[in-house]
């Protein structure tokens, strides 16, 4: 299992990044789980488990907000692994 943190101080990934990030862990057979934080965050142990933080915005997003744009991003990111017309 590869988690990662979805946080707003963590790296800036694009959609083609993510996607890319998608691919390698799909050539690598690592499942991957999207952690996202409540009203108050992530703890710090939940921090220091997660291979990665990676924000979805320069904004700060209501952990709500965040399901809905990590979903359209997760949809993104496999119209683009699959060459579809979706993102241009």
């Amino acid at each position: 299992m590869s988690p990662r943190c979805l946080w707003d101080r963590g790296k800036e990934v694009s959609s083609e990044g993510l996607a890319e990030l998608i691919r390698s862990a799909g050539e690598r057979g690592v499942n991957m789980a999207f952690l996202i934080g409540g009203p108050f965050g992530h703890s710090e142990a939940v921090h220091q488990r997660a291979n990665a933080s990676i924000r979805l915005s320069k904004m700060v997003l209501n952990h709500d907000v965040a399901r809905i744009v990590l979903v359209e991003q997760l949809y993104r990111a496999w119209t683009i692994l699959k060459g579809e017309p979706y993102h241009h």
